[in-house]
């Protein structure tokens, strides 16, 4: 029955600490955003259940620790990614500087089987500082970047306000999709145990 498909995406933000992974992520599934700065220790995920084209699927969305000591979460943290967003603060040149060791890094891991075509989508968080007058990442240069990449999707986004998050995660959801055409997750119907039990009793007791 077409309604009860499931289908499991995995997407792995990645990004220097305090770009605002963990901010987006919870503005885009909890409309919540907090001024308090908490780092992320190792990695946590959301889900999030979207409905397109007539499928159900889950979007798993995993927030890594920006840290370097917490860089190399090993390669089933990795393994199985349909997406992989890179953050960087607009404010910050270091951030954007750290999108490619981030990239590099995440290819390294995850090792995809077309590396070349694996879809990334690149986030501006934090426009919204100081009214951007104190951006010194310009949306030439990043989609400069992006461009030499092989056309990465980008997005400038306000997690705090939550502007073009939705759009930004509606992108990442399509372009998981896309490297993810075959594979479905089906959720079974209900399998009343205690009935199937008592079917098998006249047999063999295991």
């Amino acid at each position: 029955m077409a309604s009860r498909r499931r289908m499991l995406l995995k997407v792995i933000i990645l990004g220097d600490s305090g770009v605002g992974k963990t901010s987006l992520m919870n503005q885009y599934v909890n409309r919540k955003f907090s001024n308090q700065y908490k780092a992320t220790i190792g990695a946590d995920f959301l889900t999030k259940e979207i409905q397109f084209e007539d499928r159900i699927f889950t979007l798993q969305i995993w927030d890594t620790a920006g840290q370097e000591r917490f860089q190399s979460l090993g390669v089933a943290f990795y393994r199985g990614a349909d997406c992989c967003v890179l953050v960087h603060d607009v404010n910050v040149m270091k951030s954007f500087d750290s999108l490619n060791n981030w990239r590099e890094e995440f290819l390294i891991q995850a090792s995809p089987a077309d590396p070349d075509n694996f879809p990334f989508v690149v986030l501006g968080n934090k426009i919204d500082i100081d009214g951007g007058n104190s951006r010194v990442v310009s949306e030439k240069k990043a989609k400069a970047w992006c461009a030499s990449k092989g056309n990465i999707p980008y997005f400038e986004t306000s997690a705090k306000e939550g502007f073009n998050v939705e759009a930004a995660f509606e992108c990442i959801a399509k372009n998981a999709l896309k490297n993810e055409p075959e594979e479905e997750v089906y959720l079974p119907d209900t399998i009343d145990v205690a009935s199937a039990r008592q079917q098998k009793s006249s047999g063999c007791e295991c």
